[in-house]
């Protein structure tokens, strides 16, 4: 059932980019019963605030292919760990277009970590990261930048980024089995589970 509701959701996906939305949409809601369930309530986990409009946010990443890997507790790919999750993993070609999930400035940026070259964006009391991109972080003369020559990429420090740009490429830097984008949500300073954003984006495009 899942490759046929993938396989369909993929011939709409060159008409339009909510497309990409849409596939995200209906691949959650089946990981949701295979997945999501089957994880340990996560203690303390503060709900989703209703947003007056979801509408202005953008899907993070371009060309998605499937979800992989859901917020909460989960045995670790690579260490065999039992860890938290802190956010929602996104598989996508290797050179995938990342998308800025909403208006906001740049507060952090690494490449150094498990979550390998990433950004850190606040938008209010929002604040969303991108991990596993292509390129790394350089000193430049206008500060710290994340660089990625090849994809036409350079954020710097302090940078305000609108909603829907660009601002990476899906690569495998980090701690990661396979290319994929993981994006993590914060609200007043506390990760909350990515997918119940996405649920409400849906429903408010249709």
């Amino acid at each position: 059932m899942f490759n046929l509701i993938v396989v369909i959701a993929r011939s709409f996906k060159s008409k339009i980019y909510l497309s990409g939305l849409l596939i995200a949409t209906l691949t959650l809601i089946i990981a949701h019963n295979f997945i999501i369930t089957n994880l340990e309530p996560v203690q303390a986990q503060q709900a989703v605030p209703v947003t007056a409009s979801w509408r202005q946010a953008s899907f993070p990443v371009e060309n998605f292919q499937a979800y992989t890997s859901g917020f909460g507790y989960r045995i670790h790919p690579i260490t065999g760990d039992r860890r938290m999750h802190q956010g929602l993993d996104l598989a996508a070609p290797l050179g995938s277009y990342v998308r800025n999930w909403w208006s906001g400035q740049i507060v952090h940026l690494s490449d150094h970590t498990g979550c390998g070259t990433m950004v850190r964006i606040k938008s209010g009391n929002w604040t969303h990261e991108y991990c596993h991109l292509m390129g790394s972080v350089e000193n430049t003369t206008r500060g710290r930048a994340l660089v990625d020559r090849n994809g036409g990429i350079m954020l710097f420090m302090g940078q305000n980024i609108p909603a829907g740009a660009r601002i990476g490429r899906v690569g495998m830097t980090g701690s990661t089995t396979g290319p994929h984008l993981h994006w993590g949500l914060m609200y007043n300073g506390r990760y909350i589970d990515p997918a119940d954003v996405l649920r409400q984006m849906f429903a408010q495009r249709t």
